[in-house]
């Protein structure tokens, strides 16, 4: 036993100095997630410290539980995260479907050039800033000028000007469905690289036997995307609460904060701007620990009814 151990050692060895240009390939990623995903996680401590800053991140008094309880105790605590969940959970329902709806519809295609032309354009709104992207939102949405106002009132549905950035009811359906046409066609690659690798010939012995397009869909399509589904599925669990601060903050205004005021958000205009550091350090490390519940609960539950997990 003890002869056969030494003998796997130098092939082990071998195996990593004759792949040594992968490992090579690998380090950039290896040292960008050191440095920028774990490297960050030193100063969590902040979130049990009284911050000072003549002290640095480990130089405050230890102040234990103090800031959470400042958080759960807080009159914001359900509105910020009450939004945080609404947000994330009809841009999860609305916007997970849709790729991969676009992607069987993109696959269908049998005309290369045509498919090509679609796939482009559907691609191209992922490549729009988030800058732009609300700049547009507020052009378009404008109360006096706005496309949108001018066609509802053509069409005499709205009698008067609405404000749709500025109204708490509409700033939902607005954040959703502009992260839906930015990001559906980007998020399709994976479902239409999957779908490229489904046997041509099931085709052929569905066609056989008289399936048409949606039993085609359903029996053959689906299933070869079902762990893709299930995966990314997981991982967007797993950022349930990581609403974009970026998009948010921007759409805010005055009138809308009220629902607009999500946990991102909170943690800028309170330990930011307020310099409140430990206090916003403990909100961002109360949202992590929920997304790890969360991908952790998603991740157990597809492990135990379709045997597909990340772990």
């Amino acid at each position: 036993m003890n002869h056969r151990k030494s003998k796997n050692r130098p092939v082990k060895w071998f195996d990593f100095k004759r792949n040594w240009q992968l490992w090579l390939m690998l380090l950039p990623a290896v040292v960008y997630v050191a440095v920028f995903c774990y490297g960050p996680m030193y100063g969590l401590q902040l979130a049990f410290r009284d911050y000072d800053f003549s002290k640095g991140l480990t130089g405050g008094a230890w102040a234990g539980m103090k800031y959470f309880e400042q958080y759960f105790s807080s009159p914001m605590f359900w509105p910020t995260v009450r939004n945080t969940f609404t947000i994330a959970f009809f841009s999860l329902i609305c916007g997970f479907p849709i790729p991969i709806i676009l992607a069987l519809v993109i696959h269908s295609l049998k005309n290369q050039r045509w498919k090509k032309t679609v796939q482009t354009t559907v691609y191209l709104p992922y490549f729009i800033s988030t800058v732009v992207l609300v700049a547009m939102l507020q052009i378009l949405l404008s109360p006096s000028t706005g496309l949108l106002d001018h066609i509802l009132k053509a069409t005499g549905l709205f009698s008067e000007s609405v404000n749709f950035l500025g109204t708490p009811s509409a700033f939902v359906p607005v954040y959703v469905l502009s992260g839906i046409w930015q990001m559906a066609g980007w998020n399709s690659i994976i479902f239409i690289a999957a779908l490229s690798s489904v046997d041509g010939q099931l085709y052929d012995a569905a066609k056989v036997d008289g399936a048409n397009r949606w039993h085609q869909v359903w029996h053959i399509e689906l299933p070869a995307l079902k762990s893709t589904i299930i995966i990314l599925l997981i991982m967007n669990m797993g950022g349930i609460l990581s609403v974009g601060f970026e998009k948010t903050f921007l759409m805010q205004n005055s009138l809308n904060k009220s629902v607009s005021e999500v946990i991102s958000t909170y943690v800028f205009n309170v330990g930011v701007k307020s310099s409140q550091f430990s206090f916003g350090s403990a909100v961002g490390l109360f949202n992590t620990l929920i997304n790890f519940v969360f991908l952790m609960a998603a991740n157990l539950t597809a492990k135990k009814t379709s045997q597909i997990s990340l772990m």
